[in-house]
């Protein structure tokens, strides 16, 4: 009687011990503006985090200046839309403390054309609309300056403005709209530069830019915490699903992210 009793008590314990063993379902706020990265995490990353108990829950916001202060305000956990030094920017202007955790797959920023099939004979006066916030304009000045159109001084980028255009070889006209909307420009202006991740969500394909920029390191967008929360197990655990093999392969069977800057962690070993 007493054996049974004890091998029933020791049963009962591995129960219970089971039970708090179990991951607990812990709530992540993730916030997106139109473009390929929320598809992106619910491809390859969710599935790694559900793994580990999370329930994701997205909110979507019209621009990254929203994004960026419902992070700050602690109304969302983390967001993904932004590069570094658009980041760094807006912490300067804001006097916020957001900083990146781990790079994503981007799309880089291009030149798009409705009206012209290729850039030839274009009449002076054409117009280019290009992003009003100094940083991505500095980034579709660079494009323009490469095709030979336009030759730019260096500044900081917080600083650009269509000032340091300081020689305009092809009598171009640039209409600085804001960001999002590039894509709409192409009804009215000859070209727009378009940021890559609006250009993805208005259905254009990397392959029809007339110029895609030389996307650096600091331009690949990241995912952006509080910095006094980058040290909390769920920056961590976002940083590791990115990071990990079955996110990577997502994305490099998926066709449709031809094109895209790829992290550094995107080991070249395991491109086949």
């Amino acid at each position: 009687m007493l054996k049974r009793l004890f091998s029933s008590l020791l049963l009962s314990a591995a129960v219970i011990g089971i039970a708090h063993a179990a991951p607990q379902e812990r709530e992540l706020k993730i916030g997106f503006v139109p473009g390929p990265y929320i598809d992106e995490f619910k491809l390859g990353v969710q599935p790694e985090l559900e793994k580990k108990g999370y329930k994701i829950r997205f909110y979507e916001f019209t621009t990254g200046l929203e994004a960026n202060s419902a992070v700050f305000k602690g109304d969302i956990d983390a967001n993904v839309m932004q590069h570094t030094v658009f980041l760094d920017s807006y912490n300067e202007r804001n006097k916020t403390d957001l900083v990146g955790i781990v790079q994503v797959p981007t799309p880089p920023m291009g030149l798009y054309s409705k009206k012209h099939k290729d850039l030839k004979n274009l009449k002076k006066g054409f117009t280019v609309a290009v992003p009003n916030d100094p940083v991505n304009l500095q980034r579709a000045l660079r494009i323009l300056q490469r095709l030979g159109w336009i030759r730019i001084r260096e500044n900081k980028p917080v600083d650009v403005t269509e000032l340091d255009v300081v020689e305009n070889k092809v009598g171009l006209k640039l209409v600085p709209l804001e960001n999002a909307q590039g894509p709409r420009a192409l009804d009215d202006a000859d070209f727009a530069a378009v940021q890559g991740n609006f250009a993805i969500f208005a259905k254009l394909k990397l392959s029809e830019a007339f110029a895609l920029e030389e996307m650096t390191s600091p331009y690949i967008n990241v995912v952006a915490v509080k910095k006094t929360r980058q040290a909390e197990t769920y920056a961590r655990d976002l940083a590791q699903a990115y990071r990990s093999e079955s996110f990577q392969k997502a994305i490099r069977g998926n066709r449709f992210y031809d094109g895209f800057t790829l992290p550094d962690y995107f080991a070249a070993d395991k491109r086949n």
